[in-house]
């Protein structure tokens, strides 16, 4: 498999605060990686130091298996297209003038292919309405335009739902699946919504204090997420002894409230229980959400 980016013991240091520790990523071409960490674990920074904003302390990075250091990389960053942080828009202007200086800062030959590029966001009948009037997500998907004007294969959006109504990341969310499956461009997200992350990101890069701690496909990440059943019992400590002579992974949470973790048919687990004479007032099946598999994996607060 090809590897679009991979950092090497990446550093970055402000005086004595260390944004970036030993950090290592590896991010497969035609890859969703979703990049989870919380305020201030490293994720802009890192986006800012592969777009060439900043430069690493320590370290280096490879981009389509050219080196940082390398007089060619700046060649190499034109096969990518960014937002951090907002979009930068021009708001007296429309969507279509705003693509066309950005066709004009990049070098585009000709203005060719605009028009296919505010339909392929959703933005082909907004008019000379001016992108100041836009809602909050016209303006990301206008910057996602932006972003692919010079028809890159490595996109990266840094919180690209953030302050989003439902409709709008819905939006969003549908149009990244179609950049990735359709024009197969490999993408990097950062993200604080993690449930919403977890509907389209192939690949996930677990990031505290300026590491990474964990890098996973979906497919391995599905495997191990705990699954979780809740039951509501009247007799608590027979559930407790019973579970502990079977060797039952559980978890109580309170007087009437018991969670068992594993895969169970429900309907046996049932009669199983019944035959022993443990009688369940409720039942319920879960499985653990992207975000608690994060937070037991720091073993820290949510995200924010």
């Amino acid at each position: 498999m090809e590897i679009i980016l991979e950092t090497n013991n990446l550093e970055k240091k402000y005086k004595s605060f260390r944004a970036l520790n030993h950090l290592n990523v590896h991010i497969e071409k035609g890859a969703v990686y979703g990049l989870i960490g919380k305020n201030g674990a490293g994720k802009t920074t890192l986006i800012r130091i592969i777009c060439g904003l900043q430069e690493p302390t320590s370290g280096t990075y490879t981009i389509y298996g050219e080196n940082n250091n390398s007089s060619n990389i700046t060649n190499v960053r034109k096969r990518i297209g960014a937002i951090i942080e907002t979009p930068s828009i021009y708001g007296e202007m429309s969507a279509r003038d705003n693509l066309i200086e950005q066709y004009k800062l990049v070098g585009m030959p000709s203005l060719e292919g605009i028009q296919e590029l505010l339909k392929l966001v959703g933005l082909e009948n907004v008019g000379k309405k001016k992108a100041k009037n836009f809602s909050l997500g016209m303006k990301q998907r206008l910057g996602i335009a932006i972003a692919l004007t010079n028809n890159p294969d490595f996109l990266i959006l840094d919180e690209p739902i953030n302050g989003l109504d439902p409709q709008g990341i819905i939006e969003i969310r549908e149009l990244i699946l179609k950049l990735n499956k359709e024009k197969r461009i490999t993408i990097l997200i950062s993200s604080h919504y993690l449930d919403e992350l977890a509907k389209i990101a192939t690949h996930y890069g677990f990031l505290d204090n300026g590491s990474i701690i964990k890098e996973i496909s979906s497919e391995e990440l599905l495997k191990k997420m705990k699954q979780k059943i809740e039951l509501k019992v009247s007799n608590q400590k027979d559930f407790v002894k019973y579970f502990e002579e079977k060797k039952i992974s559980y978890e109580v949470i309170d007087n009437k409230t018991i969670n068992v973790y594993g895969k169970y048919n429900l309907s046996k687990f049932i009669i199983e229980l019944s035959k022993k004479n443990l009688i369940i007032e409720e039942i319920h099946e879960q499985e653990e959400s992207l975000e608690n598999y994060y937070m037991n994996l720091i073993g820290g607060e949510r995200v924010d």
